[in-house]
């Protein structure tokens, strides 16, 4: 005769949770709360001036020129360029902007005098810009300081490159540097190949005018491609990055902004800054 076995049923007690660990997890999302808030505060605090620029929050402002502040194109650009008093302030201009009324080119923002010009003359080895002569003799008699650049096509000649500048830009006293713009890669041919065609127009152009160029391109470019096979040069470096505020040490120029508002000068314009003053920038200037 078999017994009839009976399985007692088993209780499973859940442990309860720990109120330590509960009240961890929710000071932890707390922190998290805190800390997004406090880096907000911080980085409203540290482009205050720039906010209260943007935004027409200082007293002294009339109507109209609150309306004008409103024009500047992003807080940064009102941070760096208060970042950068005692530097020189200047533009750089092409076909894009159309006709230019430099009787009314003066100031950013009303604020900030514009002291120097780079116009683009050329492309390639066969385009002259088309308002490359009206902005040259524009910003001559405007007494704002000028410098033509060409913008480098890597597939193209470089010798028929300077050929076409040398013909199409005549400097006088007191006019900046020739420019060298590069910023495209080539294709269908090395690096070294593109280095070798940059030098040619280099040595080209400094042996016509009698004075070393200058190179512009972007950081990128510059620190990936240029900087160490080009270090007898100076340089224009463009950057538009949010997080930087400041010139670089080694730089001549930077292109800070591409999205400013001036007088003149339809739409948007880049803005540049010289790594000195007045002073230091005619001292680099043709003689």
């Amino acid at each position: 005769m078999r017994r009839k076995i009976t399985r007692s049923k088993t209780t499973i007690r859940r442990k309860p949770k720990k109120k330590g660990a509960f009240f961890s997890g929710k000071l932890f999302r707390f922190s998290i709360l805190m800390g997004m808030i406090l880096l907000i505060f911080g980085i409203g605090f540290h482009y205050r001036n720039g906010l209260a620029y943007y935004f027409s929050f200082k007293s002294y402002k009339t109507d109209e020129k609150a309306a004008e502040a409103k024009r500047i194109s992003d807080v940064r650009n009102y941070q760096v360029l208060e970042n950068h008093k005692g530097k020189v302030i200047g533009l750089d201009v092409s076909e894009f902007q159309e006709t230019i009324d430099w009787n009314a080119v003066g100031t950013i923002e009303n604020n900030y005098p514009i002291e120097f010009v780079f116009i683009r003359a050329t492309a390639g080895n066969d385009w002259v810009d088309g308002k490359f002569n009206d902005n040259w003799i524009g910003a001559k008699k405007r007494k704002i300081i000028r410098g033509a650049y060409h913008y480098y096509r890597p597939n193209e000649n470089s010798l028929e490159q300077a050929s076409l500048y040398i013909k199409t830009v005549q400097f006088q006293k007191g006019d900046l540097p020739p420019v060298l713009d590069i910023e495209k890669l080539p294709q269908g041919q090395s690096l070294d190949s593109l280095k070798v065609g940059l030098k040619r127009w280099l040595k080209v152009v400094e042996a016509h005018y009698k004075v070393k160029p200058i190179i512009y391109t972007g950081e990128k470019y510059y620190d990936d491609f240029l900087k160490k096979d080009f270090s007898g040069y100076l340089f224009w470096i463009a950057n538009y990055n949010f997080y930087r505020e400041k010139i670089g040490e080694d730089w001549l120029f930077w292109q800070f902004t591409e999205k400013a508002a001036v007088p003149g000068i339809k739409g948007n314009v880049d803005v540049n800054i010289y790594n000195g003053d007045f002073e230091q920038l005619r001292f680099i200037t043709i003689e």
